[in-house]
């Protein structure tokens, strides 16, 4: 590891400007994912999340296909932001997509029947970490990348395209690829009226 973790939580940025330059191999990018999936921690260890990561080719496509759906939705005459936002994201080196498997869920809230009403939010919280864990270790690996959310519009047509069981639910979308420009500047709130310290 190149940085400590401190150093990378806060190098980690929203890079929007990324490019299919290669930075690292395809197979340290799957140990990227591999390593994040597995120890990153979840609710009674319910190891719900679901991860694909899309590369080259695959990439390209998830892009276009959002691309085409949003072109439904988007009136024609606006359409020309979102096209640029698309060819931002298209031009990076690779997607990680990440899905909470639902069946997981509900296993547990029958099983737990007293914390019913806890596990889907735990299941979120449990996504959240596996994404910052995965956008901190690409950001060490030199990839810029972002978090987005198309899902639900694309949720169906992933699911035919790479096959993706009905009981995954699509929650975020990661693009990433070599930084080609900074990230913007970002203005932090008061610690003072964000933590509070008791002794």
């Amino acid at each position: 590891m190149s940085k400590d973790f401190y150093q990378a939580i806060e190098d980690r940025r929203s890079y929007y400007a990324v490019s299919k330059e290669q930075v690292v191999s395809d197979d340290r990018i799957v140990e990227v994912v591999h390593h994040a999936v597995k120890h990153v921690p979840s609710a009674f260890n319910s190891q719900s999340t679901r991860v694909i990561v899309l590369l080259g080719a695959e990439h390209d496509k998830f892009w276009n296909l959002t691309t085409e759906t949003l072109r439904k939705v988007v009136p024609a005459e606006n359409f020309g932001a979102t096209q640029e936002k698309m060819d931002l994201f298209s031009n990076g080196y690779g997607t990680v997509l990440f899905f909470e498997d639902e069946e997981v869920v509900k296993g547990l809230q029958e099983q737990f029947a007293l914390y019913a009403d806890n596990f889907p939010v735990w299941s979120e919280q449990t996504s959240g970490m596996h994404q910052f864990a995965v956008w901190t270790g690409l950001e060490i690996e030199g990839f810029g990348a972002t978090l987005q959310h198309y899902n639900p519009l694309v949720d169906e047509d992933v699911k035919k395209e790479w096959h993706v069981p009905a009981s995954w639910k699509l929650r975020a979308q990661m693009p990433f690829g070599k930084p080609a420009a900074p990230a913007g500047e970002k203005e932090f709130s008061s610690l003072e009226e964000r933590v509070k310290v008791y002794k």
